[in-house]
């Protein structure tokens, strides 16, 4: 026999199905909201592992996206660049980058909560000072950090493209029914986006300065907790149930104390504030002009998205009852 022959009866016979290629649409996805099973298993896996949902977070685009041009020079935008991107260009790169300098910011703030929490166990009303006023001249370079979003990021390009690429499956009116993961699950699942919520540092100080936010607020917010790596999550937690700052601060009459006290709540009431207008200029002035423009070289994002955060909050009214919920934690000597 030939071989020829012989790979003809041993050959498979040929179908599409073997290739993923569909009957009715050929290479086309046959429904566009399907993440393809040779993308979906290892995305999950790997989420899994890590103790993230299966999504672009902020731990994704921000605390691991980001390295030094030299290893030896300071850490501002200059001296960054990120690691991985998508489209947006210098805005996107600034978006980030503005992010990861937030971050650092955060960091002496991070070390208060510890030395503070330390005080209050030893105890020692010095230390305790100390550590707040650290906590509160960390929450005022944040605020200043941010404000650096006006001169990198571009709001036009912040509203029509990177939102989008942040938007998620979850209270998303462009999305309602979610995403279906092929060889995950059969029916689609629904993750929120990436938002600004998800970054550890301000549930920290919430849980730290006992602020109690509005329950509608406050539901979202934890659950924004569970797009956090577990460690940083279990952080908040710690500070959770570690003895009040608040009740300590009250029960002790130190006036030094609850002056410090209610600076840090203020200074963080002003950082929302501050969060609040660059929402505005980013979000809702920007999808007033968006409207406004017939013909623009920017794609046209979905109107369902207008009012809404990344993360798929109504934004503005979010933002101020945090705000405000923030002020109401000030303290006010007893007597």
């Amino acid at each position: 026999m030939e071989p020829q022959s012989q790979n003809l009866k041993t050959a498979p016979f040929l179908t599409l199905g073997r290739f993923h290629i569909s009957e009715d649409y050929g290479f086309l996805l046959p429904n566009p909201l399907i993440l393809p099973r040779n993308l979906a298993l290892p995305f999950v896996e790997v989420s899994r592992n890590l103790g993230l949902p299966p999504i672009l977070v902020h731990s994704d685009l921000v605390l691991a996206n980001w390295a030094t041009r030299n290893p030896g020079g300071p850490l501002e935008i200059r001296n960054l660049d990120t690691i991985v991107s998508f489209p947006g260009g210098e805005s996107l790169r600034g978006f980030i980058l503005v992010t990861v300098l937030v971050e650092k910011a955060a960091v002496p703030g991070i070390k208060a909560l510890v030395q503070a929490v330390n005080a209050i166990l030893q105890p020692s009303p010095h230390s305790l000072l100390q550590a707040l006023q650290q906590l509160r001249v960390s929450i005022q370079d944040i605020t200043g950090a941010l404000g650096q979003m006006h001169d990198y990021v571009d709001p036009d390009i912040f509203y029509a493209v990177i939102r989008i690429f942040l938007s998620g499956w979850k209270d998303n009116p462009a999305l309602p029914v979610g995403l279906v993961y092929e060889g995950v699950s059969k029916e689609p699942l629904s993750y929120s986006g990436g938002s600004a919520a998800q970054s550890t540092i301000l549930h920290a100080f919430d849980e730290f300065l006992g602020v109690r936010h509005s329950k509608q607020s406050a539901e979202f917010l934890h659950r924004m907790r569970d797009y956090m790596p577990p460690s940083h999550r279990a952080f908040v937690e710690e500070i959770r149930v570690a003895p009040s700052v608040r009740a300590h601060v009250l029960s002790s009459g130190n006036g030094q104390l609850l002056t410090a006290y209610n600076q840090c709540v203020e200074s963080l009431a002003a950082l929302r504030t501050h969060h609040l207008a660059l929402v505005t200029k980013y979000l809702i002035t920007a999808a007033s002009k968006a409207k406004a423009r017939r013909t623009s070289h920017l794609p046209r994002p979905p109107r369902a998205l207008e009012a809404r955060g990344t993360g798929g909050t109504a934004v503005v009214s979010f933002l101020k009852s945090v705000r405000d919920k923030t002020l109401e934690a000030r303290l006010h000597p007893s007597g």
